[in-house]
């Protein structure tokens, strides 16, 4: 399918793969989608850039990505950024179209139906659309697509209005007349506000005026405030809402200069905030932020699952903003017909935008049209006819995250037994680029792709952790062998039906999971030091891991928790220092006096093992991020092992030790070990039971926690 996307300043279309509808998803074939100028064109302006000044212009990103730096190497992460600039950012946020395909846990919409969608990144410039059920609505039968593309600015518009509280005769000024302002005005006006617009394109204040705005006001025609006042019957305004686009700080003090005392300004557009109290003070003003599209907006729970907010606590979410704007249209509450030029077919779509440039008079509007066609899209897309490596490993990485791109792709990368046959990710622009970053030969979003493509040996699932027990599954059954991220299983009821599909069977294909410290070059040195020991270990294992943010993937369901998504690292490496199988389990949460913390953030886990060792874990989201992450003592024969964050490995009483500039966990190690059981042969990397106690041990670290 064809999605249009932004690099190096301007647009372009792409052919990617189509996506496939999610669970609680509707798969929407687009009619229309709308240009949102400002955001847009401000996008395209900072991909112009070059590197450093978007760095400069985005310090948090810049400290992060200097952070990254010094743990895994300048070089590995500056490709890394460069590769996700050069595939081109997706763009668009606000369409319409009808629905092709219902998620299965979707109620309340069918095939054919009408919609409304929204959301960046998911409402794009596309011709298919994976959209979540809250961020999708019917259209009415009386509205035509046209109209029914601009929900997301008019649910902004209409948040907006809401912040503001309007009453029947007050005065509201709205700044800034594009399309924002345009709607709401007419929102205010419906509301029985008198309406007074600022603009400094008179054209802009013409539309307004002409669909039912009380007055007009050009900054070039004299003192914006002292024409308000004046207006206002020399009170000033009841309300101000601002929706114009400008890095200046004079638009927000024009604002609060232009109220009344006791008045409220609502900031619903970008602009400069080096607010001066001499503003705000002396008439006690309200200053009130409006935040997109309304409650629910940024809420994964209720944008990504579904779940809506009861109408009685929540009258007002984004959906139902979304539902009332399009109402609004239909019945001829507010008109965008002097707003709307004929749409630019998608094929034109750089002509649309080159409207947006320059100097020019620039329209308010601009929409994209989609051909109606009965093509198939298809979830694959093939993106080389080479053959297959002789004698390597076909590769089909599902999941192509963050993780994957910076770890394991540029790994496998390295390593002339891996050949990279496909790429699967639930979007199809990230499966094309990171497939053609890496040079896979094709690119998708259905996980089947994999298992039927008989060049692929090896499928790695790089997935949210509730994916992984079932996808490891169906790819056993295909033939393929697996390497899993860690945790292999989210329950007991996962593990039970792996460690089945082993019973009684004596050629099966190989099952590995990521747990990658075993193979780091430290624990190999401690490893090596503890070949011949004469009596059990102690090792004391402190992961400073850092806070997450309560409503953060890894807590809920997709991600099992922390002791179960991350503890596992530690306890599969228990298991490799000891060789030894786990006999007992105790552990002890931090009992949170606040809901800011959950239990599996902060505990101690101690395994003795059936040798007599005796391991600990101390697990906690407390510390400073400015401390290492991972320290470890093992203590052993009068030796003792200290461990700092996987850069060093110092020893107390023996010979060796290790040492490095950056954190190395071991993932090309353990990808070089899957590497030489497959091609040669011989032991699993991690044999079945290891990999089983492992998650075992979690498990049972879980239920002890949350007594």
């Amino acid at each position: 399918m064809k999605q249009l996307l932004i690099k190096s300043g301007s647009v372009f279309l792409k052919e990617v793969p189509a996506p496939t509808v999610a669970p609680r998803n509707v798969l929407v074939r687009l009619t229309r989608s709308c240009v949102s100028v400002g955001t847009e064109m401000a996008g395209i302006k900072m991909s112009g850039l070059p590197l450093y000044r978007r760095a400069l212009k985005q310090p948090h990103h810049m400290k992060k990505a200097l952070q990254m730096m010094k743990d895994q190497g300048a070089m590995r992460v500056y490709k890394q950024i460069k590769g996700k600039l050069d595939a081109g950012m997706p763009i668009g946020y606000s369409a319409t179209g009808e629905i092709v395909a219902v998620g299965e846990d979707v109620e309340g919409f069918r095939i054919g139906d009408r919609v409304a969608c929204a959301g960046a990144g998911i409402a794009n410039h596309a011709e298919l659309v994976d959209v979540p059920v809250n961020l999708c609505t019917p259209v009415p039968e009386a509205l035509d697509y046209d109209a029914a593309a601009t929900v997301t600015l008019g649910a902004i518009a209409m948040q907006g209005v809401r912040r503001t509280q309007p009453t029947l005769g007050e005065n509201v000024v709205v700044i800034g007349l594009g399309i924002l302002g345009q709607i709401t005005a007419q929102l205010l006006q419906t509301s029985g506000c008198r309406v007074i617009g600022t603009d400094i394109d008179p054209a802009r204040i013409a539309t307004a005026l002409e669909n039912g705005m009380h007055d007009g006001v050009n900054p070039a025609d004299g003192d914006v405030v002292d024409r308000i006042t004046k207006l206002t019957d020399g009170y000033g305004a009841d309300a101000v809402v601002i929706t114009a686009a400008s890095a200046s700080d004079a638009i927000v003090s024009q604002a609060f200069q232009a109220c009344r005392r006791k008045a409220r300004v609502v900031l619903v557009g970008d602009v400069g905030l080096n607010l001066q109290r001499s503003d705000i003070y002396a008439k006690e003003l309200d200053f009130l932020v409006s935040t997109s599209y309304g409650p629910g907006r940024y809420d994964s729970s209720y944008e990504e699952e579904g779940q809506d907010y009861p109408i009685a606590y929540v009258r007002w979410t984004e959906n139902r903003n979304m539902q009332e704007y399009l109402r609004l249209l239909a019945e001829r509450k507010i008109s965008l017909a002097n707003m709307l030029d004929p749409p630019f077919d998608i094929d034109r779509a750089e002509e649309a935008y080159s409207q947006l440039q320059g100097d020019g008079k620039k329209p308010l509007l601009v929409l994209l049209s989609y051909p109606e066609t009965e093509r198939v899209a298809s979830p694959s897309l093939n993106l080389s006819t080479r053959a297959k490596k002789s004698g390597a490993i076909g590769v089909a990485v599902v999941g192509a995250g963050g993780f994957a791109q910076a770890m394991h792709l540029p790994n496998m990368q390295k390593m002339e037994a891996f050949d990279l046959r496909m790429v699967i990710n639930r979007t199809g622009l990230s499966a094309r680029s990171v497939a053609e970053r890496f040079g896979a030969t094709d690119a998708g979003t259905d996980f089947e792709a994999a298992l039927s493509n008989d060049a692929v040996d090896l499928v790695m699932i790089a997935t949210r952790h509730n994916l992984h027990a079932e996808m490891v599954l169906q790819a056993l059954e295909a033939g393929k062998h697996v390497f899993v991220e860690k945790p292999l299983a989210l329950t007991r009821e996962e593990l039970a039906r792996i460690e089945a599909f082993y019973r009684d069977r004596s050629a099966a294909p190989l099952l590995m999971t990521g747990f990658n410290r075993r193979f780091s070059p430290a624990m190999s040195e401690a490893k090596a030091r503890l070949a011949g020991r004469t009596s059990p270990l102690i090792c004391t294992y402190r992961m400073n891991a850092g806070f997450v943010p309560g409503d953060h993937w890894v807590h809920g369901a997709e991600g099992g928790g922390r002791n179960i998504g991350e503890g596992c690292h530690i306890y599969d490496l228990f298991t490799f220092l000891t060789g030894a199988r786990p006999e007992a389990v105790s552990a002890f949460s931090m009992v949170p006096e606040s809901r800011h913390w959950h239990r599996n953030d902060n505990f101690s886990a101690t395994i003795r093992y059936q040798d007599g060792s005796v391991c600990n874990l101390i697990y906690t989201a407390m510390g400073s991020k400015e401390h290492p992450k991972e320290q470890a003592e093992i203590f052993c024969d009068g030796m003792v092992m200290a461990l700092n964050d996987y850069k060093s490995l110092t020893i107390s009483g023996g010979k060796g030790g290790w040492s490095s500039k950056i954190i190395e966990k071991g993932q090309f190690e353990e990808l070089q070990a899957l590497a030489s059981a497959l091609r040669d042969g011989g032991d699993w990397p991690i044999p079945l039971q290891e990999q089983k106690d492992t998650t075992e041990v979690s498990f049972a670290v879980e239920d002890l926690i949350a007594e």
